[in-house]
């Protein structure tokens, strides 16, 4: 369990996290999202100890960090994959933390097989892509087989196969009973992957939620409706509170009441549906929708082409 209260950080006049509180429960992926500058890696700093908060607290299992007598078997992290001696082999890189933490050398093959680089274990980390830079990053946080797992961006330099071996895993540790905690910008993933989510934005508290929950808080949920006499379905629905836009094909998008709702007007309308689909946001707009207000950098555009301005754009 990760619990903050109130937690803040201040870098001289910057606010980077501001009053932050939220639980991270064990069982579950909790996915921790926000846009580029929200102060999620602040975030997860202070929860290992490594920046002091301003106000408020954090604990692991009820316990600052700092008071942990040996943290690495209660709280594995991987918050920086290029954190590595580039001389060592992954095998030395592991033994050496293994040393420093009273974990049995036995511990490091097995955490190495766990990760799929057993081949390449005596390998100088130099010579490691960003993938497996990534997946030695993994085995380092898993080396004393802790209940809490803490990771930023452990997705950046995989392949397909990886990112899928990435996603199982993490939900295998959450059914093992272990708190997952992972930040990543990638939407499709986090959907796929996480149970609930933790969303921040310039340092505050958007949500703090199942991914259920949140995407059904998202204003592009509607029901998608197919009448032949639309018109009058339209004038039902809006005299019975609902929002009603047409679509480009004359089906109806209509938001403020449920399926159920809607086809038991039609029926008391004596009217005929052709179509009754609910249509869900996915993670990726529900994201960009509730943090709107909350990006710290925007995009310009995109660039103008020459040659496409020429032959027409399509």
């Amino acid at each position: 369990m990760i619990e903050a209260v109130g937690l803040t950080k201040r870098y001289g006049q910057t606010l980077a996290v501001d009053g932050l509180s939220f639980e991270v429960r064990p069982g579950h992926v909790t996915g921790f999202l926000g846009p580029n500058g929200a102060g999620k890696s602040t975030t997860m700093r202070m929860i290992l100890g490594l920046d002091a908060p301003t106000a408020g607290s954090v604990t692991v299992n009820g316990r600052p960090y700092r008071l942990i007598h040996r943290p690495l078997r209660e709280v594995g992290a991987l918050l920086d994959a290029s954190a590595v001696h580039p001389g060592r082999s992954g095998r030395a890189h592991l033994l050496a933390l293994a040393e420093a933490n009273h974990i049995p050398r036995s511990r490091v093959d097995e955490v190495l097989a766990l990760v799929g680089l057993t081949g390449v274990a005596k390998r100088r980390a130099r010579g490691y892509s960003l993938g497996m830079g990534q997946r030695l990053g993994i085995a380092a946080a898993l080396l004393g087989d802790p209940g809490t797992l803490l990771f930023d961006e452990p997705l950046n330099g995989l392949d397909p196969e990886g990112i899928q071996w990435v996603r199982n895993f993490f939900r295998a540790l959450a059914g093992e009973g272990r708190t997952v905690f992972v930040s990543s910008h990638l939407m499709s993933e986090m959907a796929l992957m996480a149970d609930e989510v933790v969303v921040i934005g310039r340092g505050r508290l958007i949500a703090a939620q199942s991914v259920d929950a949140f995407i059904q808080a998202s204003s592009q949920n509607f029901v998608r409706v197919r009448c032949p006499r639309a018109g009058e379905l339209e004038e039902a629905l809006v005299a019975r509170g609902a929002s009603v836009t047409r679509e480009q094909d004359g089906a109806l998008a209509v938001s403020g009441l449920e399926p159920a709702a809607i086809g038991q007007l039609a029926h008391d309308t004596g009217l005929v549906l052709h179509e009754l689909s609910p249509q869900q946001a996915s993670l990726e707009e529900a994201f960009m929708e509730l943090t709107a207000g909350a990006v710290e950098f925007h995009g310009g555009g995109l660039p103008s082409n020459p040659h496409l301005d020429a032959v027409g754009r399509g």
